[in-house]
């Protein structure tokens, strides 16, 4: 995942309207501390922050909608493809929808969704974190930092992590290295072709109030080609 541009960032690899909280609350600690009356209490809410932690439910939902999302996109080309001759007969709207949701593989959405909810939703929120800790300034050298640390390490954190989940789900975790040797490679590689020309564009052309907008569409795609290689 790339974070792109000032303030409306997006995010490789899935999804990524994660940045906008992650700024709201580092505006708000300047302004605490630019308080000299507040400093203590500033400290203090540091610490007790430190100690505690919340999941983050927004980001974790945002990323499994999207992954669902996704799936669902996946599932019903799957079978538009194996039952397009039977549709194309049909004329009757009910039949259409009824041939293509009957054979909905929900286990296999709801495989996909809770990768989304339980690990790449936080996953990728705590990224942003250190990512944004490590370099708050937004300047180019920053920005083609984080992008390329989003490709050489989270991108094939995030094609282990799915594809290790999908197995385990499926009971078929004897099959996980063949799966690595025959589709992990691929899988990245198109991650690369797909998430750097994003990321461009996004930073390049798209208006900022448009960033998370656009790079959550794109997540889309990706999450729908990632379902559609967990199928093989």
């Amino acid at each position: 995942m790339g974070s792109l541009g000032a303030g409306g960032n997006g995010g490789l690899w899935g999804l990524g309207p994660f940045h906008n909280n992650i700024h709201r609350r580092r505006d708000k600690k300047r302004n605490k501390d630019s308080n000299p009356s507040s400093s203590k209490n500033a400290a203090a809410g540091e610490s007790s922050t430190a100690a505690s932690y919340r999941f983050p439910l927004k980001q974790a939902v945002t990323a499994a909608s999207l992954v669902l999302t996704g799936d669902t996109i996946a599932q019903l080309r799957q079978r538009w493809l194996k039952n397009k001759d039977s549709v194309r007969h049909s004329q009757d709207l009910k039949d259409i929808a009824s041939s293509l949701l009957c054979e909905h593989d929900w286990m296999r959405a709801l495989r996909m969704t809770s990768y989304g909810l339980l690990l790449y939703g936080p996953g990728s929120y705590a990224w942003y974190q250190y990512l944004d800790h490590c370099m708050p300034k937004q300047n180019a050298q920053n920005l083609v930092t984080k992008v390329v640390l989003n490709q050489i390490v989270l991108g094939p954190t995030v094609i282990g992590i799915i594809f290790a989940w999908n197995n385990l789900w499926q009971g078929k975790l004897s099959e996980l290295p063949n799966k690595y040797k025959n589709d992990a490679l691929p899988t990245l590689l198109t991650g690369f072709r797909f998430w750097i020309p994003v990321s461009i564009l996004n930073f390049g052309l798209v208006p900022l109030q448009a960033r998370v907008a656009f790079m959550s569409m794109s997540s889309i795609f990706w999450n729908f080609y990632l379902s559609s290689t967990m199928s093989r």
